[in-house]
């Protein structure tokens, strides 16, 4: 179980490099608002790459980040900057 827990971790981090090649092409040709909505993901899907480590996924975006925020931030594992990142990427993409 603990394999497929990983793969699955690895999966989704090569979302969000995905993702974020897609921000910087769009940004590249000047489509701002894809570049955005690109860039959220690329956060979101390392967010959700990083909380199935600790076995824990939602159906709900919120959901995602809160649980990041307390597991990770609040903690002191991540630097606060990336909560700020995270809050900023979600009300851009919005």
């Amino acid at each position: 179980m603990e394999e497929r827990i990983r793969e699955l971790s690895l999966y989704r981090l090569e979302r969000a490099k995905e993702m974020l090649r897609d921000s910087r092409v769009s940004f590249e040709n000047k489509q701002y608002c894809t570049s955005l909505n690109r860039s959220y993901y690329a956060v979101f899907h390392g967010i959700r790459s990083v909380n199935c480590l600790e076995n824990y996924d939602s159906s709900k975006h919120s959901g995602c980040i809160a649980f990041f925020n307390k597991a990770f931030v609040k903690t002191g594992e991540v630097d606060k900057k990336l909560s700020i990142i995270i809050k900023k990427t979600s009300y851009y993409r919005e």
